[in-house]
């Protein structure tokens, strides 16, 4: 028996668009799942593309009309706001209301929680993922906001495996260490291809002193996919780190 044979699974990925949501969407389609990528701008011709705004419920009812209920939805749309980002030109007693709800916005309320009151809903059984970040369990200094709204959807996470567990339904989280990606490359990188000041702190505090290959990424969605594989393990948070939470002083 094949734990990691996805055949015969549907799967949707919001915000697959992305580079992280990207390998995942085809990781799973490898593993013989079909695959439906939910996003703004289709940015890879492989796969079945709907697209919607996933802060706005009509345009996510709308996607599931088109893809109909998944067996497994993961739930990768997210990223930062450098409007509510701790500066010294902008303290956090100083941060907006309307920044901060700009976060929360597309990383709480429509990352996860719109996509699982309309996906989750529909769905009779399977497997929910939620992309997290090591800023949900410890604060990363200046982006404070992203940090909160993260730490939430590992506990709403939490919830809704503990709600969802009657209905067949596993809801587990994913929190990944640091992946290079479009949104955080000029955080991490000096044009020149070095790592900046911060990156190189990133890496002083990650065991393994690297970062993350998106495909490390692909093995923990696959697990929690598989209805073999880990058919009894809900409500947890797969940390895929290199060690970074584990590193004290």
């Amino acid at each position: 028996m094949n734990l990691f044979d996805l055949s015969g699974e549907t799967a949707v990925v919001i915000g697959g668009t992305g580079v992280l949501g990207g390998h995942i969407a085809r990781g799973l389609a490898a593993a013989g799942a079909h695959v439906t990528v939910v996003g703004r701008t289709r940015r890879d011709e492989s796969l079945p593309f709907v697209a919607a705004d996933v802060r706005q419920p009509d345009s996510l009812r709308h996607a599931l009309e088109v893809t109909g209920p998944p067996t497994i939805l993961v739930n990768a749309a997210g990223g930062n706001d450098p409007r509510a980002t701790v500066t010294p030109e902008m303290p956090f007693e100083k941060i907006p209301l309307e920044n901060w709800a700009a976060v929360f916005d597309l990383n709480l309320v429509g990352g996860v929680l719109l996509p699982c009151q309309i996906y989750g809903g529909a769905m009779t059984h399977g497997s929910i993922i939620n992309i997290a970040s090591v800023s949900g369990h410890v604060p990363l200094s200046r982006v404070v906001a992203y940090s909160a709204a993260k730490a939430a959807v590992i506990n709403l996470t939490r919830f809704l495996a503990r709600e969802w567990a009657p209905r067949g339904i596993r809801v587990n989280s994913i929190t990944p260490g640091f992946f290079p990606a479009e949104q955080n490359r000029a955080l991490l990188f000096q044009p020149d291809g070095s790592p900046t000041p911060r990156a190189q702190a990133i890496l002083n505090h990650t065991p393994m002193r690297r970062f993350g290959e998106p495909q490390e990424l692909v093995g923990a969605v696959i697990f929690l996919a598989s209805p073999k594989a880990s058919s009894f393990v809900t409500g947890i948070d797969l940390v895929v780190d290199g060690g970074f939470l584990c590193q004290t002083i």
